[in-house]
């Protein structure tokens, strides 16, 4: 029997899952899911924070890692490398059947305190992939301002990229542009574009969260409430059909690139007004990737619906942002406040988690 995320991958959308812990690949969840259908993984820092700090499933490798190691991010990072490539690992099957949208690629996130600093993100992004020393790693680079030439920069060395925290259609723009101009320099370098692929990482759900609360202060327009973040996404995917077409870039997909999918992120639902895969069924479009929580997956594989939603009234979507625009709400604002707090939130869960493995490896020299 053809399940719902299966069926999504026949429209073209591949369908990720947002989370990992050792568990979830040792234990054989992980592979199920890829049976029923998942095609990636992406993690961040509070998956991870939750994942090592609570429960005992790393204590042994921490014992080990202890003897050698006392840094708190060192030792997540030795932690985290070794979950990162067995889900590498499983995935690769996946991602070697691939083409030039190849699925299984397993994401990891570089440091969010260094998302303001281009040459430490960089160097970060190169340790990383060097660490995991997988073809299908993704390294997360976060979209602001100074992230952009990172993201150049990174995909200019050959590393493969999944540009995070976007959620202005102006910087969606802006990190395609970095990502194309950095396969320009690769293939001026003589690298192999096969080897580097990027995705968006179109937050969505948070944007409905932020604009309703907006709503609220200003009184009225209730009609506009859970619509700015899906006609935000699709606005987006209508700056990634534009700048992946065209002369230029067909001349660099000849010789191998891939383009830059958008993958919707933060899509599990945050009011409990709307529906719980609000954010899956209005985004189903083909060349995109959705990557949910397991709350969601469950959800949609249970009651989601599969039509293809993405390219749906795109006027609509326009006059969406136009009303808001009337009814007082500043989109600008919107979107950087969410930038700002995501970096932060991101930078907290780094600490939490660090703070957590120092904790863990007291315990453990006390014990």
């Amino acid at each position: 029997m053809t399940t719902p995320l299966q069926l999504l991958a026949e429209h073209g959308q591949s369908p990720w899952i947002d989370f990992i812990s050792r568990e979830f690949v040792r234990d054989g969840d992980l592979a199920g899911l890829v049976d029923d259908g998942i095609v990636g993984v992406t993690s961040n820092p509070t998956i991870f924070q939750g994942a090592i700090a609570e429960g005992n499933a790393y204590d042994d490798q921490l014992r080990e890692v202890l003897k050698s190691e006392s840094d708190p991010k060192e030792v997540f990072l030795a932690l985290a490398r070794e979950d990162i490539r067995e889900a590498c690992d499983l995935l690769r099957p996946v991602f070697d059947r691939g083409d030039a949208t190849r699925d299984g690629w397993v994401s990891l996130e570089v440091d969010p305190d260094l998302a303001h600093d281009a040459a430490a993100t960089t160097k970060e992004a190169r340790r990383l992939h060097d660490m995991i020393d997988k073809p299908n790693l993704f390294v997360k680079i976060p979209g602001t301002k100074e992230g952009l030439r990172a993201i150049e920069d990174t995909i200019a060395a050959g590393i493969p990229v999944n540009v995070t925290l976007l959620f202005s259609l102006e910087r969606h723009r802006a990190a395609a542009e970095a990502y194309i101009r950095g396969v320009q320099r690769l293939h001026g370098d003589g690298g192999d574009l096969r080897s580097v692929a990027s995705v968006a990482s179109f937050f969505v759900s948070r944007v409905d969260t932020e604009a309703d609360r907006r709503l609220d202060e200003t009184g009225g327009h209730d009609d506009l409430k859970g619509t700015l973040a899906i006609a935000n996404a699709k606005l987006a995917y209508v700056t990634y059909k534009k700048l992946f077409s065209g002369q230029d870039w067909e001349e660099l997909e000849a010789a191998g690139a891939s383009p830059q999918r958008c993958l919707w992120a933060s899509t599990s639902t945050k009011n409990p007004a709307y529906s719980d895969v609000l954010y899956v069924e209005q985004l189903i479009g083909p060349n995109t990737v959705n990557t949910m929580p397991r709350e969601t997956i469950e959800d949609f594989q249970d009651h989601g619906r599969v039509e293809p939603t993405l390219e749906r009234d795109l006027d609509g979507a326009r006059r969406t942002l136009e009303r808001f625009a009337d009814a007082g709400i500043d989109y600008d604002d919107v979107v950087a406040v969410l930038e700002r707090e995501g970096v932060e939130k991101f930078a907290d869960s780094f600490h939490k988690l660090f703070d957590g493995v120092a904790a863990k490896r007291d315990q453990l020299v006390a014990a």
